[in-house]
């Protein structure tokens, strides 16, 4: 019916229930979008630009083709390089590796159809050993310049992704027309991702190369993936017949094709296609929902979250180190402790690489006193004391707690390389901000 006319007594009723759940929405929507900024501060306010260049070689690939909407040069604009581009057919360089790529520069690499890619330095690839570099981190968003030491891109990444959490539809979507699928949006599948949890509707990936066979059944489908070889693997996924088939029977598939449609476990990603993709899917993921609300935020907010997520292993075999099997451990832990094993000839700890959800992330810091000031306190103090946990104060929460001024300018955020050189291996930083004698001992 038109306005003029009014509603019908039908559809005044069917609205009454959308009515009803916007006012509970509104009511919900303020306290859910505020704890999740502040478990995004508590897994990312390490996040610090504390060196001038890492020195990685490594980068993220970002593609003209599939960016969700998003123009290619806003995505690749106040990066730097991780590789030269090159024009494909002459071979040549048109801008070197750890160039800058301004507005005009992004203009023109969009503008030229022959180059596809570039492979763009990301906090994702980030080797520096606390917090971030500038050469990884680009440009800061406040004033379009090269990022200065000491600014705390973590915290400011947990909020811009926060702040506008509100804006997002707690509604859950139906799909038209296809019978018992529904796909979370808004700001559950925000706080989902961000959680590392399994999606309602999953879809498998195929853990080896090899040939499809499609078998339909009641109520699904079984999707069998053999190799070519006389007494390859063989893998069967079931399938549910509310998803899509998005292969063919007799179809060879490549180890980590995606077999059917539904959301992809993070997990599954990981383990079948490394730490990488499962960390790009996470923010096109996230970004996309945002997106989906008309939301700009910058790609490099979202990468900065999902690198301190990704930055804790778990020992497979503890050697003759002091770690137990299945320990989560910071990776520069573990790689302090491998040092010094390494020094003396002796059996290296093995890990896992995994992805933490954020809560789990803000509780396994190395932070003692900023784990146990978000959640779970007697519990990270009791294990801190049970081990005599040393805090190096490193991050802003563990300073503002025993009252000293926040590492955030260039100054107190600069590691020193000197000092840093000589270390021993294995050997803790005693004094990793300049104006921290030594680390609060439990």
């Amino acid at each position: 019916s038109n306005f003029r006319q009014g509603l019908s007594v039908f559809e005044y009723v069917t609205t009454t229930r959308g009515s009803r759940k916007g006012l509970t929405d509104s009511a919900l929507k303020t306290s859910d979008a505020g704890y999740l900024t502040r478990k995004l501060v508590d897994v990312s306010h390490e996040a610090i630009i504390r060196e001038g260049d890492c020195g990685t070689t490594d980068g993220i690939e970002i593609y003209k083709e599939g960016n969700r909407g998003k123009a290619f040069g806003a995505r690749i604009l106040g990066r730097l390089l991780a590789e030269p581009v090159v024009e494909p057919k002459t071979k040549k360089v048109i801008f070197e590796r750890n160039e800058e790529i301004d507005e005009e520069k992004a203009r023109e690499l969009e503008e030229n159809e022959k180059i596809t890619k570039v492979v763009v330095r990301s906090p994702l690839a980030c080797e520096a050993r606390f917090g971030l570099c500038v050469k990884c981190y680009g440009w800061s968003f406040t004033n379009r310049k090269t990022v200065e030491h000491g600014v705390p891109v973590g915290v400011l990444a947990a909020q811009s992704i926060g702040e506008p959490g509100t804006q997002l539809t707690l509604r859950t979507k139906h799909t038209a027309g296809v019978v018992g699928l529904d796909v979370t949006q808004g700001l559950p599948r925000v706080t989902e991702l961000f959680e590392i949890r399994t999606p309602k509707i999953v879809s498998p990936l195929a853990e080896i190369s090899g040939k499809v066979q499609v078998v339909s059944e009641e109520g699904g489908y079984r999707i069998i993936v053999k190799e070519g070889k006389k007494d390859g693997e063989m893998r069967e996924y079931v399938v549910p017949l509310t998803s899509t088939i998005k292969v063919e029977d007799g179809e060879e598939v490549l180890a980590g094709t995606q077999l059917a449609s539904g959301a992809l476990e993070v997990r599954n990603i990981l383990e079948v296609r490394g730490l990488r993709e499962a960390q790009k899917y996470l923010v096109d993921e996230i970004q996309a929902v945002y997106e989906s609300q008309g939301i700009p935020i910058n790609d490099r907010h979202f990468e900065t979250v999902v690198r301190m997520m990704s930055e804790n292993v778990r020992i497979k075999s503890p050697g003759e180190t002091s770690f137990l099997p299945g320990d989560l451990i910071n990776k520069r832990r573990l790689e302090a402790e491998n040092s010094v094993i390494r020094e003396n000839k002796g059996t290296e700890a093995t890990a896992e690489q995994i992805i933490l959800g954020i809560t789990r992330a803000a509780l396994y810091t190395e932070s003692w006193l900023s784990a146990a000031s978000f959640q779970e306190t007697s519990n990270v103090l009791a294990d801190a004391a049970m081990i005599g946990k040393k805090d190096d104060l490193l991050g802003l929460k563990e300073n503002v707690i025993i009252g000293r001024l926040i590492p955030v300018s260039s100054e107190r955020a600069r590691i020193p390389v000197k000092e840093e050189e000589k270390l021993a291996p294995g050997e803790e930083v005693s004094e990793p901000l300049s104006t921290v004698p030594e680390g609060v001992k439990m």
